[in-house]
């Protein structure tokens, strides 16, 4: 099969970085909110920005709430497209897709941890997955997020903001990455790379 990654256009805000950084990989992708197309396709990207609450409730007027979580291709979720993956948010109590066990919870700010969390920040790796092939532990990679997920046994990635948290999470065919592997340079891009050939 032919690849064709569908990216769920419903929860992204700015899609520019990623269709760049898709450019950049030579894939050939699609943005659609279409449930057969999203069906269809070989790879899935859901990424989101801002309220959780607001991208369940977009996702459910698409009638992609039942779809997604239904999935087989390996779908990645980024930033707030891979907290939809868990069950809950702490954000207005927020119902999520129910994939992975657990609960997105908010880091509260201190002096030397302002919320969000935003930047440069390194990676340790719990343990190895088709996503990190060639990531070097300790590599940096960008942030921007007031939620986070604890660790859990789903955890391939923990990142140290105030405390330990899942940067990278797996399941079965669903990934996740709350940094922006679309704005991570060489090591995003090598990220990227590793999902689409992840078959």
């Amino acid at each position: 099969m032919k690849q064709q990654v569908a990216i769920i256009s419903s929860v992204g805000s700015n899609l520019a970085s990623l269709k760049f950084a898709l450019d950049r990989l030579d894939v050939n992708y699609c943005e659609t909110e279409d449930p057969q197309k999203i069906i269809n396709s070989s790879h899935v990207i859901l990424p989101g920005v801002g309220s959780a609450q607001k991208a369940i409730k977009t996702l459910k007027n698409n009638d992609l709430i039942e779809v997604i979580p239904s999935l087989n291709q390996p779908t990645l979720g980024i930033c707030l497209g891979m907290q939809l993956l868990m069950q809950t948010s702490n954000e207005n109590n927020c119902e999520c897709l129910g994939i992975i066990e657990g609960n997105c919870e908010s880091f509260e700010a201190d002096r030397d941890h302002p919320v969000p969390h935003m930047g440069w920040n390194s990676l340790s790796i719990n343990y190895s997955s088709e996503l990190t092939n060639e990531i070097k532990e300790g590599e940096y990679f960008y942030f921007v997020h007031g939620y986070y997920i604890p660790i859990l046994k789903e955890t391939v990635g923990i990142t140290e903001y105030a405390s330990s948290f899942s940067s990278i999470i797996q399941k079965d065919n669903f990934f996740g990455t709350q940094f922006h592997p679309e704005k991570s340079g060489l090591q995003g891009a090598t990220l990227l790379s590793n999902f689409l050939n992840i078959q």
